[in-house]
């Protein structure tokens, strides 16, 4: 049986570079087992030690998930397609209770008069916009249109979460901030900006780092929550705060030119972990800083939100629960897959074990700071790696960063092995030589020393901070990105 297998962005590099491989299988298991056998790279990011198909990786044929179905014993046939869908971090309104009359003011009758002739909106449903309180995570990429649109729209309380400062590398994608933002905190921006568009809406900013410890009480104001973080720490604490309070999660995530969309709400269907039992493993599934993002993409993205979270507050139309959106920006193309309550969910399922929140950095293996401990003999700062070469010590430098990456700034003298081909290009490097190996930041290229120390590579080292600490502490010139 002809079967064409669609594969994600950020598994295309395993699989040289295609978007989709066509294999002759019967099952499931028999069409991965060909994948993974024409691309060897791609089975450990599919399966676990054991050979078990990984709990962040849900596969479909068609719209349907084969969890559902036979798993990897389920059937294929001609004409099949199969969907690899890795974790990248209906009809239900909003209780109408406000807590005082709502009405609209004469401004605010022509400042919504194209909503206000919408038979699906009209005066009423204004008003429980008006009435309506949500809480956005994050005034990002997703963050910014969310906001942006949901108070031109006239929520009128609009609570934002964030903790970062403006940065230029935010004004790409990030909307809702300036140039003459830079260096300033978000919410400020953000709070200003959002001032301008529409002065009726009441802005609560948390300047705060969302955790455990102030989730619920953050929550509880608010009645709706849409995720625009970037995490996975924080989307599983988003979910299962939203989860114990019975609120609903509008959920958005973004890589490259692919974004996806739907709304966890456990009292109509599934949630996040009922897709994603468990998260990757720290450092597999690069981050929008490392694999970069389409500035128009969270957008799209965003504005989808916004739509799910006013027919939420309206109790209009067919949301997105129990309906994962998958949209590609390149073939500009959306697809549609079916969500199901998973019955042995940790936290919505018949059975809960989780009743209270959690430490979610620990529950996905990372820190703060994500970092590969090489160990301090297998570690060399830009300072000395700069005095090796003054010295004309012999030595081979590696460069495991992208192709575009390279293209932006380079340390003289370096050699480009973008970290996925590292292991089948180890035979081009000598275990005799000293190898300084390095990436933008220091977390790629300390997994690759890692996996060099194991092949059996001893006098390898990771340039600590990568070349972002090059350019502070040896070369200015060299441009951040």
């Amino acid at each position: 049986m002809a079967v064409n297998i669609l594969i994600p962005t950020a598994l295309k590099n395993y699989a040289g570079g295609s978007d989709s491989v066509a294999v002759e299988a019967s099952s499931v298991a028999a069409a991965l087992d060909a994948l993974t056998g024409k691309y060897p790279e791609l089975k450990k990011h599919l399966y676990n030690d054991e050979g078990q198909l990984r709990h962040f990786v849900n596969i479909y044929v068609n719209d349907e998930d084969i969890r559902y179905a036979e798993k990897g014993a389920t059937q294929v046939k001609d004409g099949d397609s199969l969907s690899i869908v890795p974790s990248i971090a209906g009809g239900a309104a909003v209780e109408d209770a406000p807590e005082k009359a709502i009405d609209l003011d004469r401004d605010e009758i022509l400042r919504y008069s194209r909503h206000l002739i919408m038979p699906e909106v009209a005066l009423e449903g204004q008003k429980k916009i008006k009435a309506s309180k949500v809480l956005c995570i994050g005034a990002g990429g997703l963050g910014s249109p969310l906001a942006l649109y949901l108070a031109a729209a006239g929520v009128g309380r609009l609570g934002i979460v964030d903790f970062d400062v403006v940065d230029f590398t935010n004004l790409q994608r990030q909307i809702i901030h300036s140039t003459s933002n830079v260096g300033r905190p978000k919410l400020q921006s953000a709070k200003e900006r959002i001032a301008e568009i529409n002065p009726y809406v009441q802005v609560d900013t948390h300047e705060v780092a969302l955790s455990s410890e102030n989730a619920l009480k953050l929550f509880a104001d608010y009645d709706i929550i849409v995720d625009g973080t970037d995490n996975f720490p924080t989307r599983y604490l988003v979910n299962d705060a939203c989860v114990l309070m019975g609120k609903p999660n509008v959920y958005g995530s973004i890589f490259r030119f692919e974004g996806q969309a739907t709304v966890f709400y456990a009292k109509e269907g599934p949630c996040y972990r009922c897709l994603y039992p468990e998260p990757p493993p720290p450092g597999l599934v690069p981050s929008c800083a490392e694999g970069g993002v389409l500035g128009v993409l969270p957008g799209i993205i965003g504005v989808i939100q916004a739509i799910e979270t006013v027919k939420l507050i309206l109790g209009k139309g067919d949301s997105l629960i129990g309906r994962l959106l998958l949209f590609d920006a390149l073939k500009m193309k959306f697809r549609e897959l079916k969500l199901r309550k998973n019955p042995d969910c940790p936290v919505c399922g018949v059975n809960p074990t989780i009743h209270e929140l959690i430490d979610y950095q620990e529950f996905c293996g990372v820190t703060h700071q994500p970092q590969v401990d090489v160990g301090a003999d297998f570690e060399i700062t830009p300072v000395e790696l700069k005095a090796k070469m003054d010295r004309g010590d012999d030595f081979v430098l590696v460069d495991v960063r992208e192709p575009e990456e390279y293209a932006i700034c380079r340390i003289p003298g370096s050699t480009l092995i973008p970290k996925a081909t590292v292991p089948e290009r180890l035979h081009d490097l000598s275990t005799a030589d000293e190898i300084i190996v390095h990436c933008r930041s220091g977390v790629r290229s300390g997994a690759v020393v890692d996996l060099m120390k194991q092949a059996g590579y001893r006098k390898v080292k990771n340039l600590v901070g990568g070349i972002l600490r090059w350019s502070d502490d040896v070369d200015p010139t060299v441009p951040k990105y």
